[in-house]
């Protein structure tokens, strides 16, 4: 007798980000070493890890920072060419205050830069795949919109 056959089914790379805002409103980007553009704090979600934990572990490594990240935003179905189904979680990082600022530290340099730019200049700084996931995330986040992505756009 032979086992039955297990159907296809995707096994896709996860990853989780965090959305940080100064007072002005404008959005925390960092600047990854082994990147030709800009991203949001965060990475890929290690085996047994769960995403929020990932954010949190992510934020520590990459700007020397213990935070809490507050309620999902977005999740994003967003497979790649080169890298196959993946599943990106965004949650709610809050505001930066100029202390936490101030004491942003690049401790692994995997992360080269940090800065705040305005939602709508997003354009200048990622791929289009990236600017749309961060644009749903922030509509969500003022409780307009749903947290389900595709490709960056949140369905309705």
């Amino acid at each position: 007798m032979t086992e039955p056959e297990t159907p296809p089914m995707a096994t896709p790379r996860v990853a989780a980000g965090a959305l940080f805002f100064d007072d002005a409103g404008r959005i925390l980007l960092v600047r990854p070493a082994y990147k030709n553009h800009w991203d949001i704090p965060g990475g890929y979600v290690e085996p047994g890890e769960s995403p929020r934990a990932a954010c949190i572990r992510e934020i520590a490594e990459e700007l020397g920072l213990t935070v809490e990240v507050g309620r999902l935003l977005v999740v994003d179905w967003a497979p790649a060419p080169a890298e196959g189904d993946k599943l990106l979680f965004i949650f709610d990082a809050g505001t930066m205050s100029a202390d936490d600022q101030d004491r942003i530290i690049f401790k692994d340099r995997e992360v080269t830069e940090y800065r705040f730019i305005a939602p709508d200049s997003l354009d200048s700084y990622g791929p289009d795949r990236l600017t749309r996931r961060i644009r749903t995330a922030v509509t969500n986040r003022t409780g307009k919109g749903n947290s389900y992505a595709e490709h960056g756009i949140g369905s309705h």
